[in-house]
């Protein structure tokens, strides 16, 4: 016996018209959205601040506006972390679309995350991540809809399954499998060739399918889609999304750790990859905070620089800068330039002939990075360096947020299902006789010790062809907090796949990730090895700073550190390169 479990939302902001073609594409038990991330709860608390009342999704209520009705009629559960900041404001929302429509539908809603009392004012969010036993308590009392706060990502998924099979908090090994098919599900198509690196081979001529978790009694998974959608369920795009932000191979929640390096899968057919022995081990007797604050204020401007000298256009224009900003009041508490070497050698358009001088501003109040910040750029337009340009005005200061962790004991947490006739039901905590302490949740107590260096990862061998990395493996990476991951993995139709595996376990040591990305060079890097996945992940701790909101990295959630990674050449052992693969390095490197 099996459940099927949708996805419509892998964020905020996600395609609108996925709820609809979800429901109507085929069999569904469940669907299920993730509207929240670290980011999200900042503007969720901003759109609170002006209006108490908000606080929740509001995509999510247009998306139910238009299929309340037909979820209703196919038998569809609904269950979402759309609720937010306001999980009661958005069911009761909710309630008043369904008596406009005339729907009868049960709405329950999970609450208890929200923990901005205990941890003061200087916090604008401060949410604790749930588990999943709540939403199955709200289920098996007979909701059709069910809202949370901040649950983690995988708990709208795992829900259902405990609901369904009636699994209890010993049965660690199939919570797992679940929490397994909500880490994949969970950001939607980047588990059907979205974000993905293989994309040349996938079908990306209409909008990608929104993955389904077909998920049995046992905890095995089978991941697909709806039969003629776009995109691909394959065993690259489901690694894809496993090795998506995490960090150890120890993937900790409320309500289990999953071991990500026991997951093994299997192409099963077109658009079926399963997903069999994931082990599960007892959770932390904590959970993780979520902590946004407002920072101060900042600003920045790109100076485009054009054709020769640019070095020296820098430093001059970051003299001018300085004093033009003592003229104008400008008092910013942080200053920082990039400079980004994008020209290029005889440059055959002026795009190739320019390179970016980015200087980004901070202060805690908006008048030191406001218009005397931006006077002081625009008024060195004639007297400073040749080709003086801008890519855009700058304008006025706005606030950035800072993310921080912090964490609580799950029996400190007031979990608790509202039904919908109103009855609060509490959630007891796991009983965990000795949990893990706050250092396992940041990776730290369950790091894979240092990898031993290849032979000569960045040097010559006999045999081998100077290539960029990516020709033979995928990668994938992103944000958690103020870090980066970056999962890299060899595809699952190379033909010496075990020998590419343990040529990139090789390579990949800490020295050799910070020598290919030098931005890690004074960061502490983690590698950790997934060898059911054919995988490696690496974790650059600290590389955003303090979180994606106040990052001024070009890429701040470093969504494109893998293929940073892929585009660097190191040497390949020639017999692990594909013909395809050696023809492609070959022609770049002519």
């Amino acid at each position: 016996m099996t459940i099927r479990v949708g996805n419509c939302s892998g964020y905020y902001g996600d395609r609108l018209s996925a709820m609809r073609e979800m429901l109507e594409g085929g069999d569904l038990d469940y669907l299920t959205g993730d509207y929240l991330a670290e980011l999200t709860m900042l503007i969720l608390g901003r759109d609170r601040m002006k209006d108490p009342s908000l606080g929740y999704a509001k995509t999510f209520v247009r998306q139910m506006a238009d299929t309340m009705g037909l979820a209703t009629e196919r038998g569809v559960r609904i269950v979402t972390n759309a609720g937010g900041l306001n999980p009661a404001g958005l069911a009761e929302r909710l309630r008043g679309i369904a008596d406009e429509q005339g729907v009868d539908v049960s709405i329950a809603h999970v609450e208890g995350d929200d923990l901005s009392e205990r941890f003061g004012a200087d916090a604008l969010t401060a949410n604790a991540y749930l588990g999943a036993f709540g939403i199955a308590a709200a289920l098996e009392a007979g909701a059709d809809v069910v809202v949370t706060g901040r649950v983690t990502d995988a708990s709208v998924v795992v829900g259902p399954a405990i609901a369904h099979f009636g699994w209890g908090r010993d049965d660690l090994d199939r919570l797992a499998g679940a929490v397994v098919a909500g880490h994949v599900v969970e950001c939607g198509t980047q588990a059907t060739g979205g974000n993905f690196s293989g994309f040349a081979d996938v079908d990306m001529s209409t909008p990608l399918g929104f993955p389904i978790a077909e998920i049995s009694d046992d905890g095995s998974v089978v991941i697909t889609k709806h039969a003629g959608t776009g995109g691909a369920v394959t065993v690259d795009t489901v690694t894809a999304q496993l090795v998506y932000e995490v960090q150890s191979p120890l993937y900790l929640g409320p309500d289990v750790s999953t071991r990500l390096d026991t997951v093994v899968l299997t192409q099963q057919g077109p658009d079926r990859v399963a997903v069999t022995g994931v082990v599960g081990e007892a959770p932390p007797s904590t959970t993780k905070v979520c902590l946004n604050s407002v920072g101060g204020f900042r600003n920045s401007v790109e100076f485009l620089l054009t054709g020769l000298d640019v070095e020296a256009k820098a430093a001059l224009l970051q003299r001018q800068m300085q004093a033009a900003m003592t003229a104008t009041g400008a008092r910013p508490d942080v200053v920082e330039w990039h400079l980004d070497r994008t020209g290029v050698d005889d440059p055959a358009t002026q795009a190739q002939a320019t390179s970016l001088l980015r200087m980004h501003v901070r202060s805690a109040a908006p008048e030191p990075v406001g218009r005397a910040f931006s006077d002081a750029a625009i008024q060195l337009a004639l007297g400073s360096y040749p080709g003086f340009s801008v890519s855009r005005p700058p304008a006025a200061a706005t606030p950035y947020g800072v993310y921080s962790a912090a964490y609580v004991e799950q029996s400190d947490v007031p979990h608790v299902v509202v039904h919908p006739d109103g009855r609060r039901e509490p959630v007891p905590a796991p009983d965990i006789a000795n949990g893990a302490d706050r250092s396992i949740w940041d990776g730290v107590s369950d790091r894979t010790a240092p990898l031993a260096a290849g032979s000569a990862p960045l040097g010559g061998t006999s045999a081998t062809t100077r290539a960029p990395l990516g020709r033979l493996v995928h990668a994938r990476s992103g944000d958690k907090g103020g870090d980066a991951n970056i999962g890299v993995w060899i595809p699952a139709d190379h033909p010496a796949r075990d020998d590419a595996y343990a040529w990139l376990v090789g390579l990949l040591d800490v020295a050799t990730v910070r020598e290919l990305l030098p931005e890690a060079a004074g960061l502490d890097v983690d590698v950790h090895l997934l060898p059911t996945l054919c995988a490696v992940n690496v974790v650059v701790h600290g590389l955003l700073g303090e979180g994606v909101a106040s990052s001024t990295r070009l890429d701040p959630q470093a969504k494109g550190v893998g293929e940073w990674l892929r585009a660097r050449v190191v040497d390949v052992p020639t017999a692990l390169l594909t013909d395809h693969s050696t023809d492609t390095a070959a022609e770049a490197a002519r």
